[in-house]
């Protein structure tokens, strides 16, 4: 607890500084989900003003009727015409968003969004000026009209913070300089607790609608990470079995029809001499280090992975694919001086290359194919490639 004066101002200060960064945080959303949560706005606000516009159709056409056959005085009297001229605004403004809203399609989501919030600010003003002229010819009717109005607004339409509160301010700030004579104190309480209350469900709304996004993004990175998981092999992180082949089938269909494709099978030659000598950690550390020196020599792979125990399998097309002798001796080498301890460990490979000037055989015949290189490779003495071209 701070006793000391200096020491309190301190603390206040720093109660104070946290308290504008909970604020800050709560009125903004975080960079990374902001064009997200404007896209939702904005699509969830089309809804909603579509529907909005709807209304307006059907209750200002009953109005201007209203006006035009069932009052007695028609557009005579000074009153009718005014409020015939308000009615009127209102349905224009609806057809002229529900218009644009169809023609800027296909234009740029700022223009669209700007469309949208201009339309909102629209009615918030006309709500405020029909509500003070109805005031102006009743001082006892009330603010219900504008009230309904900001609280309606606040609860359909997705509002921008900065939007939200300059909205509420203006139309309220307004509504009380057309109104405040035609209104009681205990009007201009309510007044003010209704807007405080509608700006409030809108800057929650917004806040909300970001905090869901933020959750779906998280869940939608997990299940990206749990699916990524799953096509990893464990130890050495490279593509397992299934998803090796999943991404060769792909690499197939994506080759040109003059791209040379080559599937290529690893095998550690005595791996279970290392075991048995080194111990199974020195095994562990042996298929890392493999793993590690193939995705060094085979920089441009379609896809390296673990199809076995101390088996690996690699996917290339293009140059990369006419000519892997290289890259081949560059993964034996590099096995050959692996130590464990500052003891060598004696690894070497053996691969089983099947290389093909038409990528468009299937997956299971050219494994079966370079399984057979691979067999060729160990029966001419293992730690070296053989290439078969079936071609």
């Amino acid at each position: 607890m701070c006793r000391d004066p200096a020491q309190m101002e301190i603390c206040n200060r720093g109660e104070e500084c946290l308290m504008k960064q909970s604020i800050l945080k709560f009125l903004s959303a975080p960079p990374e989900i902001r064009p997200e949560l404007r896209q939702d706005a904005f699509l969830k606000n089309r809804r909603s003003l579509f529907l909005i516009c709807i209304m307006i159709f059907f209750m200002e056409l009953f109005n201007i009727a209203r006006v035009l056959f069932w009052s007695r005085s028609g557009l005579d009297s000074v009153n009718n015409r005014i409020y015939f001229g308000l009615y009127c605004a209102l349905l224009l403004s609806a057809a002229l968003y529900l218009l644009l809203d169809r023609l800027l399609r296909q234009r740029s989501a700022r223009l669209q969004q700007a469309v949208q919030y201009g339309s909102v600010f629209f009615f918030f003003l006309w709500h405020a000026l029909l509500n003070s002229y109805d005031l102006m010819r009743d001082p006892f009717g009330g603010t219900g009209v504008f009230v309904t109005a900001v609280l309606a607004l606040a609860v359909f339409i997705h509002m921008p913070a900065a939007f939200s509160i300059t909205a509420y301010v203006l139309t309220y700030v307004l509504f009380l300089l057309l109104s405040h004579s035609n209104m009681t104190s205990g009007d201009i309480i309510n007044l003010t607790f209704s807007t405080i209350v509608a700006l409030a469900v809108s800057l929650t709304d917004m806040h909300n609608l970001s905090t869901i996004i933020s959750q779906r993004r998280a869940l939608e990175n997990a299940n990206a990470q749990l699916q990524a998981m799953s096509q990893k092999d464990p130890l050495t992180g490279l593509l397992n079995k299934t998803a090796f082949q999943s991404h060769t089938e792909l690499a197939i269909r994506n080759a040109g029809s003059s791209d040379a494709f080559a599937l290529l099978l690893i095998d550690l030659d005595n791996f279970k001499r290392i075991n048995d000598l080194f111990g199974h950690l020195c095994g562990d550390y042996v298929i890392e280090q493999t793993a590690e020196a193939l995705q060094s020599a085979f920089p441009d792979a379609a896809g390296i992975g673990r199809v076995g125990g101390d088996e690996f399998a690699v996917a290339l097309y293009g140059p990369a694919a006419a000519r892997p002798e290289a890259a081949s001796r560059q993964l034996i080498q590099s096995l050959v001086s692996l130590q464990w301890r500052d003891e060598p460990v004696h690894a070497c490979c053996s691969i089983g290359i099947c290389r093909t000037a038409h990528p468009d055989v299937a997956y299971r015949k050219l494994y079966e194919l370079a399984d057979h290189a691979l067999y060729q490779a160990k029966r001419l003495g293992k730690g070296r490639y053989y290439i078969f071209t079936p071609d």
